[in-house]
């Protein structure tokens, strides 16, 4: 049998609410805020304004009931108000139908001149970033560009998030065919760190053999491509980084390198 403790559900709170909007579950999500009695004013408040910003773009009437909520809550001086004032950055950059990226850019500057070294300032700044490098039209320079992204990754010091931030300023270098001396340091950055999201651990460590055995770093392809083979054993790829490790052993013989 069954004891009543059991059978009880797990208890509500907010933790359950944003595990439901994760899921897509935004009305189960709506229902378990509601069941939050004893919920502070302003958590309520930055609850449903996220839970209201889940299908972008905006429509002009749901934009003028979330916006000035955030705006509201951004006057404060606490977490929620950091949030609030990330949220309010994220809905010019991502929830219009035409995005304002100099709001956002004057929003997240803000955030972060307030909340210095805050999470959500650095979190910002890596939204920012990749406005930067892929989404606005100018400068049409990419080494500006990078550039430009390198001085945001200065004030970044979770090292997840500099890491997210670097595996895109290396993505953008090889979209915007830079030199591989130049994209090089920022995918080894961020495979140090690992856990990314939107790759794997695995695709990286080949991706950076690959990339360094055609930049003429034949010692660095073969330290990759080894780590592939060492850390994950059962891996389909396995042949065909073989091939591509014993290739860079010929060229080390060849330059009469030591393999």
């Amino acid at each position: 049998m069954i004891g009543a403790s059991a059978r009880e559900k797990p208890p509500v709170d907010l933790t359950s609410v944003w595990g439901y909007a994760a899921d897509n579950q935004p009305i189960e999500a709506r229902v378990a805020l509601k069941k939050l009695d004893d919920l502070d004013e302003r958590s309520r408040a930055l609850a449903g304004a996220v839970l209201d910003m889940a299908r972008p773009p905006l429509a002009e009437g749901d934009w003028n009931e979330i916006e000035p909520v955030l705006e509201r809550l951004a006057a404060g001086d606490d977490p929620i108000a950091a949030q609030a004032q990330y949220l309010r950055a994220r809905m010019y950059q991502v929830h219009r139908s035409v995005p304002d990226y100099v709001r956002a850019e004057q929003l997240y500057r803000e955030l972060a001149r307030r909340w210095p070294g805050s999470h959500w300032a650095q979190l910002g700044y890596v939204k920012l970033g990749l406005a930067k490098l892929f989404a606005l039209p100018e400068p049409r320079d990419a080494r500006v560009r990078l550039q430009q992204v390198a001085a945001l990754l200065t004030e970044i010091q979770e090292p997840t998030l500099r890491r997210d931030l670097q595996l895109q300023m290396g993505w953008a270098g090889l979209f915007h065919d830079l030199p591989l001396d130049e994209v090089l340091p920022h995918l080894i950055a961020a495979e140090a760190v690992g856990g990314m999201m939107g790759i794997t651990p695995e695709d990286l460590t080949i991706q950076i053999g690959e990339l360094s055995f055609r930049a003429g770093h034949l010692a660095q392809a073969k330290l990759y491509f080894e780590k592939f083979l060492e850390i994950y054993p059962s891996n389909t790829r396995r042949f065909n980084v073989r091939q591509r490790l014993q290739q860079v052993l010929d060229a080390l013989a060849h330059k009469g390198e030591a393999p």
